[in-house]
């Protein structure tokens, strides 16, 4: 099972440090010479713009995400109010929602609203499409939380919001961890919005990066693979240092939930 999981991406990194000819002739063996330049030449073709939009809106967008999910998921666990548990599964109906099929009333919506062909054209759909999932999360999180901790807050004097971010927010790192990694490791390999809602190149994310980095470099596949190497490694990076607050978030919460 590891040998699967593994094997293409050997096979990237391999054929990555290649010359053409070589990925061509045979892709399996090792580099008679290791060609290290292809990084060069790839980062030199605008990767680093690239990333930098990537930055911009996966940071906003993930923050933005976290703090409307967390906030809701809040109110929907400690709050008995009339309509909660309709307002709860309406929200949830949003993850039967395809991107596929919001396309087009998206893009019509953008243009109305002059934010088409911006940043907060992939911003705006980003939050939205993924509140549901990350609300359903931390509602199971939260639950978990013994309400004792809120009671003691109370006799304290703490209103809702300081018992929010001062008990709730600091106890749920795992599960903040968790979703944040989700969402965006979702973010920030997404393209179907980014090809749809961007024009100018100089607001391309990664993942639409790549493919005109295909368009520019014409046949030099081993460039190509080193740019796709390079924009993977942030996620994978990220999935290893918080792979334990990965785990604990995603598990705590099925405990009670």
């Amino acid at each position: 099972m590891v040998a699967i999981i593994l094997l293409p991406v050997c096979w990237l990194v391999l054929n990555s440090l290649k010359t053409n000819q070589e990925m061509f002739l045979n892709s399996l063996a090792l580099p008679k010479k290791w060609m290290f330049v292809n990084y060069a030449t790839a980062w030199g073709k605008g990767l680093l713009f690239y990333f930098k939009n990537s930055i911009i809106v996966s940071a906003i967008s993930i923050l933005c995400i976290l703090l409307l999910s967390s906030m809701l998921a809040y109110g929907l666990t400690r709050f008995s109010l009339p309509g909660s548990g309709f307002v709860f599964f309406l929200i949830l109906g949003g993850m039967a929602l395809s991107e596929q099929v919001a396309l087009v009333p998206l893009y019509k919506i953008l243009q109305a609203l002059k934010l088409y062909n911006t940043r907060a054209a992939l911003i705006l759909p980003y939050i939205a499409f993924r509140i549901p999932f990350t609300m359903f999360l931390m509602r199971a999180y939260f639950i978990s939380i013994p309400k004792e901790l809120e009671e003691a807050a109370i006799v304290d004097g703490c209103n809702s919001f300081q018992r929010f971010t001062q008990i709730i927010l600091p106890i749920s790192k795992p599960v903040m961890a968790s979703c944040a990694i989700v969402n965006l490791n979702n973010v920030w390999n997404e393209f179907l919005f980014a090809n749809v809602f961007l024009e100018n190149k100089k607001l391309m994310t990664i993942p639409l990066g790549l493919m005109t980095f295909q368009g520019d470099l014409k046949s030099d596949y081993v460039v190509m693979l080193a740019g796709i190497l390079i924009a993977s490694l942030p996620m994978v990076l990220l999935f290893l240092c918080m792979s334990k607050q990965f785990v604990r978030g995603l598990t705590s919460g099925a405990v009670k939930g």
